[in-house]
């Protein structure tokens, strides 16, 4: 019996050594271990063995080794790196880097109204050379251009950008400023009302009103300078005759003339 132990435990150590130094994995030298003692079993395995020899149920896949801190390329690769390094005996490279993705195009800043295309800059207020022969003080709308200059002393003009009348709608001449109002009330003409019958015959002064904050008008006639509420028409001809300027810029141009103001449209 002493020679037949012998001669497994020979033939045990062997088949390991063999099997760890060509890069086998240990549950492949776990797994042989049964077959290599099997001609010393004298007996039937018995119901607990059975149970460990072949478990119930389908098989579980094993728990993932834990993660070393060494790179796995300093354990030397073989016996070594499979036992420590967390992988085969012959895996030797790095987990793979990943890069941070490229970041999202910008989207464009909304205006604001948040559904309207932002006004072009050349329509803001803005200080310009004036080198005509008007006065100071003399408002001059050059409707084709879509501006409106206020003559200042010292050959400069406060330059806005304004909505025009429509085609149809457009006109030219020479007037007067003959009144000022804030935050004016709104009385749409006849002529207007019959050519689109759901307008309010009246409106109250306010945020939503057409005439927007200011208002001045222009001799006897229906025609005036006023705010807005729909400040992305400014640059457009899209009024009934009515020159239109952003609510902020009619405040200041408001503050700026006074009754009696010569104004001159072409």
């Amino acid at each position: 019996m002493s020679r037949i132990m012998s001669r497994v435990v020979s033939r045990i150590m062997s088949s390991f050594v063999f099997r760890a130094l060509s890069g086998a994995s240990l549950a492949s030298v776990l797994a042989a271990l049964p077959a290599l003692a099997a001609p010393l079993s004298l007996e039937p395995p018995r119901d607990a063995d059975r149970a460990m020899i072949a478990p119930s149920g389908p098989p579980q896949a094993p728990a993932q080794a834990q993660t070393r801190v060494a790179a796995r390329g300093d354990m030397g690769g073989g016996l070594i790196q499979f036992l420590f390094g967390g992988g085969s005996a012959n895996d030797a490279a790095p987990p793979p880097r990943y890069q941070a993705a490229a970041p999202a195009a910008a989207v464009p800043a909304a205006d604001e109204e948040g559904a309207h295309p932002a006004l072009d800059p050349k329509f803001l207020p803005q200080t310009v050379a004036y080198t005509g022969s008007e006065k100071p003080g003399t408002i001059i709308i050059d409707t084709p251009n879509r501006f409106l200059f206020l003559v200042e002393p010292g050959g400069v003009a406060r330059r806005y950008g304004i909505g025009v009348g429509r085609p149809g709608f457009a006109w030219a001449g020479v007037k007067e400023i003959t009144a000022k109002r804030e935050w004016p009330d709104w009385r749409p003409p006849p002529e207007m009302i019959a050519r689109q019958p759901y307008l309010p015959t009246f409106m109250a002064g306010g945020p939503e009103n057409p005439l927007g904050a200011r208002a001045m008008y222009l001799g006897s006639s229906l025609y005036r300078i006023h705010g807005s509420n729909e400040p992305w028409t400014i640059g457009g001809a899209v009024s009934s005759g009515c020159i239109r300027m952003r609510n902020e810029d009619v405040i200041d141009l408001y503050s700026r003339v006074k009754v009696g103001t010569r104004v001159i449209v072409i």
